[in-house]
């Protein structure tokens, strides 16, 4: 892999930085036809910015649904009363149920990408806390996965939704297409990705937000992107 990288990389210019078209074309075209892994790579995208994550007020965390999927079909749990569970199923949900989901869980059932909860729910959840957070399973209000709206929970988690937290060093990286994605596509989802950051930024924010940008595959070398051509 490593020497697959380095020849890719001669293909950039040192010290460039790439509009984003440009970076779109170097994954889809240049990368893709002699030196892309096997399978179909995950186009990602950094950001910089400049907050301080070790402070709580300006923590920024969010989720947003991609324009145009992820080219990967997420397997939902539906953890609702019994009066939604049809709500649930027919929305989309894989696996529904209420207390006798938990006890399911509980027991060691972990088969799904993502776990949705109505807020009647969530006290119920506590006993399964342990089990999901580490693994980041936990239903979140700010994610969009704790909601009286089911069906338009599991419609946005099925449609391809990016979910996004800052590290503690300021950064935020995340997977938004496949290079295999035409290239309007991979832009409109990372337009998404970068709008819904940006409408996260938070009130305690002084300075410049967003301090650079990169984009990336998932064995690809990395691109420094101008800011410039992410004007929205």
């Amino acid at each position: 892999m490593g020497k697959r990288i380095e020849n890719a990389r001669k293909l950039l210019n040192a010290g460039e930085l790439y509009s984003l078209d440009n970076a779109i074309s170097f994954f889809v075209n240049d990368y893709a036809q002699k030196f892309k892994a096997k399978y179909d790579e995950t186009i990602e995208l950094v950001l910089q910015l400049g907050v301080d994550a070790k402070q709580s007020d300006q923590m920024v965390r969010g989720a947003v649904a991609m324009p145009h999927g992820l080219g990967k079909q997420k397997i939902v749990a539906a953890i609702v009363d019994e009066k939604r569970v049809q709500e649930a199923k027919d929305a989309g949900a894989e696996h529904v149920g209420g207390e006798d989901l938990i006890e399911k869980i509980k027991s060691g059932f972990l088969d799904f990408d993502v776990c949705v909860a109505t807020p009647a729910m969530m006290p119920k959840l506590a006993a399964i806390a342990k089990l999901l957070g580490p693994k980041g399973l936990m239903p979140n209000p700010k994610l969009g996965t704790v909601s009286d709206n089911v069906s338009e929970a599991i419609t946005s988690v099925k449609k391809g939704q990016v979910e996004f937290r800052v590290e503690k060093n300021g950064i935020i990286h995340a997977g938004v297409a496949k290079i295999g994605f035409a290239e309007n596509k991979i832009k409109e989802n990372l337009m998404a990705l970068y709008g819904a950051v940006l409408a996260a930024k938070p009130a305690k924010s002084k300075g410049v937000y967003v301090r650079g940008s990169f984009l990336s595959s998932s064995q690809g070398p990395s691109l420094k992107l101008d800011l410039k051509s992410f004007v929205i």
